[in-house]
Protein backbone atom coordinates (compact mmCIF):
# COMPACT_ATOMS: atom_id res chain seq x y z
CA UNK A 1 0.00 0.00 0.00
CA UNK A 2 1.23 3.22 -1.00
CA UNK A 3 1.50 6.25 1.84
CA UNK A 4 -1.01 8.15 0.30
CA UNK A 5 -3.70 5.40 -0.48
CA UNK A 6 -2.48 4.76 3.50
CA UNK A 7 -3.61 8.31 3.96
CA UNK A 8 -6.57 8.00 2.65
CA UNK A 9 -7.57 4.68 4.10
CA UNK A 10 -9.83 4.77 7.47
CA UNK A 11 -8.43 4.76 11.24
CA UNK A 12 -11.70 4.04 12.71
CA UNK A 13 -15.24 4.62 13.34
CA UNK A 14 -16.82 7.15 15.74
CA UNK A 15 -20.77 7.89 15.57
CA UNK A 16 -21.38 7.00 12.15
CA UNK A 17 -18.51 9.24 10.37
CA UNK A 18 -15.17 7.02 9.42
CA UNK A 19 -12.27 9.04 9.84
CA UNK A 20 -9.69 8.76 7.64
CA UNK A 21 -5.31 8.76 8.75
CA UNK A 22 -5.27 12.06 6.44
CA UNK A 23 -7.69 13.60 8.03
CA UNK A 24 -6.74 13.41 11.47
CA UNK A 25 -3.50 13.43 10.94
CA UNK A 26 -3.02 16.76 9.14
CA UNK A 27 -5.73 18.28 11.63
CA UNK A 28 -3.61 17.40 14.67
CA UNK A 29 -0.66 19.17 13.03
CA UNK A 30 -3.15 22.06 12.12
CA UNK A 31 -3.84 22.39 15.72
CA UNK A 32 -0.25 22.07 16.46
CA UNK A 33 0.60 25.10 14.16
CA UNK A 34 -2.12 27.60 15.34
CA UNK A 35 -1.37 26.74 18.68
CA UNK A 36 2.32 27.73 18.07
CA UNK A 37 1.18 30.93 16.54
CA UNK A 38 -0.71 31.79 19.11
CA UNK A 39 2.63 31.60 21.18
CA UNK A 40 4.19 33.49 18.46
CA UNK A 41 6.78 30.52 17.62
CA UNK A 42 8.53 30.26 14.09
CA UNK A 43 7.60 26.70 14.42
CA UNK A 44 4.49 27.34 13.54
CA UNK A 45 5.18 27.10 9.71
CA UNK A 46 6.97 24.21 9.55
CA UNK A 47 3.93 22.59 11.63
CA UNK A 48 1.62 24.62 8.88
CA UNK A 49 3.61 23.04 5.58
CA UNK A 50 3.39 19.44 6.83
CA UNK A 51 -0.39 19.61 7.88
CA UNK A 52 -0.86 21.13 4.46
CA UNK A 53 0.57 18.44 2.96
CA UNK A 54 -0.89 15.79 4.75
CA UNK A 55 -4.43 17.42 4.24
CA UNK A 56 -3.82 17.44 0.14
CA UNK A 57 -4.43 13.89 0.03
CA UNK A 58 -7.51 14.01 2.50
CA UNK A 59 -9.41 16.56 0.14
CA UNK A 60 -8.35 14.92 -2.80
CA UNK A 61 -10.17 12.14 -1.28
CA UNK A 62 -13.35 14.29 -0.57
CA UNK A 63 -13.17 15.91 -4.16
CA UNK A 64 -12.68 18.87 -2.57
CA UNK A 65 -11.20 20.99 -5.27
CA UNK A 66 -11.05 24.41 -3.14
CA UNK A 67 -9.91 22.55 -0.11
CA UNK A 68 -6.89 20.60 -1.68
CA UNK A 69 -5.85 24.19 -3.81
CA UNK A 70 -5.92 25.84 -0.14
CA UNK A 71 -3.66 23.02 0.87
CA UNK A 72 -1.37 23.80 -1.36
CA UNK A 73 -1.67 27.31 -0.83
CA UNK A 74 -0.90 26.33 3.00
CA UNK A 75 2.73 24.79 2.19
CA UNK A 76 3.52 27.70 -0.16
CA UNK A 77 2.61 30.64 2.50
CA UNK A 78 4.37 28.34 5.46
CA UNK A 79 7.26 28.88 3.62
CA UNK A 80 6.92 32.71 2.75
CA UNK A 81 6.07 33.00 6.16
CA UNK A 82 8.99 31.29 7.84
CA UNK A 83 11.07 33.28 5.97
CA UNK A 84 8.95 36.22 7.30
CA UNK A 85 9.59 35.37 11.14
CA UNK A 86 12.88 34.00 10.40
CA UNK A 87 15.09 35.78 8.00
CA UNK A 88 13.81 39.06 7.03
CA UNK A 89 11.09 39.48 10.58
CA UNK A 90 9.21 41.53 7.94
CA UNK A 91 6.49 43.56 10.21
CA UNK A 92 7.54 40.54 12.95
CA UNK A 93 10.62 41.35 14.33
CA UNK A 94 12.77 39.45 16.84
CA UNK A 95 10.97 40.15 20.41
CA UNK A 96 10.47 38.27 24.15
CA UNK A 97 12.93 35.75 23.81
CA UNK A 98 12.59 35.26 19.81
CA UNK A 99 8.97 35.80 19.40
CA UNK A 100 7.44 37.60 16.83
CA UNK A 101 6.12 41.08 17.84
CA UNK A 102 2.39 41.65 16.47
CA UNK A 103 0.28 44.77 16.01
CA UNK A 104 -3.19 45.89 14.22
CA UNK A 105 -3.04 46.31 10.71
CA UNK A 106 -3.22 49.94 9.29
CA UNK A 107 -7.09 50.95 7.42
CA UNK A 108 -4.81 50.55 4.35
CA UNK A 109 -3.91 47.38 4.94
CA UNK A 110 -7.33 46.23 6.53
CA UNK A 111 -9.26 47.56 2.89
CA UNK A 112 -6.49 45.50 0.86
CA UNK A 113 -7.51 42.41 2.70
CA UNK A 114 -10.63 42.86 2.84
CA UNK A 115 -10.85 43.92 -1.26
CA UNK A 116 -8.27 41.07 -1.95
CA UNK A 117 -10.49 38.37 -0.44
CA UNK A 118 -13.76 39.85 -2.19
CA UNK A 119 -12.09 39.45 -5.72
CA UNK A 120 -10.40 36.31 -5.24
CA UNK A 121 -13.61 34.98 -3.60
CA UNK A 122 -15.93 36.21 -6.02
CA UNK A 123 -13.55 35.18 -9.23
CA UNK A 124 -12.24 31.61 -7.52
CA UNK A 125 -16.22 31.09 -7.40
CA UNK A 126 -16.81 31.90 -10.70
CA UNK A 127 -14.51 29.18 -12.11
CA UNK A 128 -15.49 26.86 -9.66
CA UNK A 129 -19.23 27.08 -10.87
CA UNK A 130 -18.54 27.23 -14.44
CA UNK A 131 -16.64 24.06 -14.02
CA UNK A 132 -18.68 22.12 -11.49
CA UNK A 133 -16.25 19.23 -11.45
CA UNK A 134 -13.88 21.25 -9.71
CA UNK A 135 -16.07 21.36 -6.62
CA UNK A 136 -19.36 20.25 -5.48
CA UNK A 137 -19.71 23.31 -3.49
CA UNK A 138 -18.02 26.14 -5.49
CA UNK A 139 -18.73 29.17 -3.27
CA UNK A 140 -17.75 28.19 0.02
CA UNK A 141 -14.58 26.53 -1.24
CA UNK A 142 -14.15 29.92 -2.69
CA UNK A 143 -14.47 31.76 0.28
CA UNK A 144 -11.94 28.90 2.31
CA UNK A 145 -9.59 28.85 -0.18
CA UNK A 146 -8.98 32.54 -0.75
CA UNK A 147 -9.83 33.42 3.27
CA UNK A 148 -7.18 30.61 3.95
CA UNK A 149 -4.67 32.68 2.41
CA UNK A 150 -5.64 36.36 3.58
CA UNK A 151 -5.06 34.71 7.09
CA UNK A 152 -1.92 33.41 6.26
CA UNK A 153 -0.85 36.76 4.60
CA UNK A 154 -2.05 38.25 7.49
CA UNK A 155 -0.11 36.24 10.25
CA UNK A 156 3.29 36.19 8.41
CA UNK A 157 2.84 40.05 8.67
CA UNK A 158 2.40 39.43 12.80
CA UNK A 159 -1.37 41.37 12.55
CA UNK A 160 -3.77 40.97 15.04
CA UNK A 161 -6.26 40.71 12.15
CA UNK A 162 -5.25 37.12 10.92
CA UNK A 163 -7.10 35.89 13.81
CA UNK A 164 -10.31 38.09 13.16
CA UNK A 165 -10.02 36.33 8.89
CA UNK A 166 -9.22 32.68 10.48
CA UNK A 167 -12.45 33.18 12.74
CA UNK A 168 -14.56 34.20 9.52
CA UNK A 169 -13.24 30.86 7.52
CA UNK A 170 -14.15 28.69 10.62
CA UNK A 171 -17.55 29.73 10.10
CA UNK A 172 -17.45 28.04 6.90
CA UNK A 173 -15.40 25.23 7.72
CA UNK A 174 -17.14 23.41 10.11
CA UNK A 175 -20.55 22.89 8.46
CA UNK A 176 -18.72 22.37 5.05
CA UNK A 177 -16.14 19.61 6.50
CA UNK A 178 -18.73 17.57 8.19
CA UNK A 179 -20.98 17.33 4.79
CA UNK A 180 -18.22 16.35 2.83
CA UNK A 181 -17.62 13.64 5.06
CA UNK A 182 -14.48 14.77 6.89
CA UNK A 183 -15.78 14.51 10.48
CA UNK A 184 -12.27 15.30 12.38
CA UNK A 185 -12.09 18.03 9.82
CA UNK A 186 -14.88 20.15 11.74
CA UNK A 187 -14.64 18.68 14.83
CA UNK A 188 -10.75 20.41 15.00
CA UNK A 189 -12.23 23.25 13.16
CA UNK A 190 -14.30 23.63 16.49
CA UNK A 191 -11.38 23.19 18.53
CA UNK A 192 -9.55 26.00 16.22
CA UNK A 193 -12.63 28.31 17.08
CA UNK A 194 -11.48 28.07 20.99
CA UNK A 195 -8.19 28.56 19.88
CA UNK A 196 -9.01 31.42 17.90
CA UNK A 197 -10.66 33.38 20.47
CA UNK A 198 -7.86 32.63 23.25
CA UNK A 199 -5.28 33.66 20.75
CA UNK A 200 -6.88 36.76 19.60
CA UNK A 201 -7.59 38.00 22.88
CA UNK A 202 -3.34 37.19 23.68
CA UNK A 203 -2.56 39.11 20.29
CA UNK A 204 -5.12 42.05 21.36
CA UNK A 205 -3.37 42.95 24.69
CA UNK A 206 0.30 41.88 23.24
CA UNK A 207 -0.12 44.62 20.52
CA UNK A 208 -1.40 46.96 22.69
CA UNK A 209 1.21 46.43 25.50
CA UNK A 210 3.80 46.97 22.12
CA UNK A 211 2.02 50.32 21.32
CA UNK A 212 2.62 51.86 25.12
CA UNK A 213 5.87 50.43 25.19
CA UNK A 214 6.73 52.51 21.59
CA UNK A 215 5.07 55.83 22.62
CA UNK A 216 6.75 55.65 26.21
CA UNK A 217 10.18 55.38 24.14
CA UNK A 218 9.08 57.80 21.80
CA UNK A 219 8.28 60.60 24.37
CA UNK A 220 11.25 59.68 26.19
Amino acid sequence: MSTVSWLNSEAFTAFGQHILWSDMIGNTMGLLALALGWRRSVWTWPAQFLSGAILVAAYFSAHLSGGMGKQLIVIVVALWGWRQWRVRGGHGRAADGGAVTVRFATWRERALLIAGTAVGTAALGALFTAYPSLSWSPWQDAYIFVGTLAAMVAQARGLVEFWFAWLLVDVVGVPLAFSSGLAFSGFVYVIYLALVLWGMRDWWLRSRRTGSLALGGATA
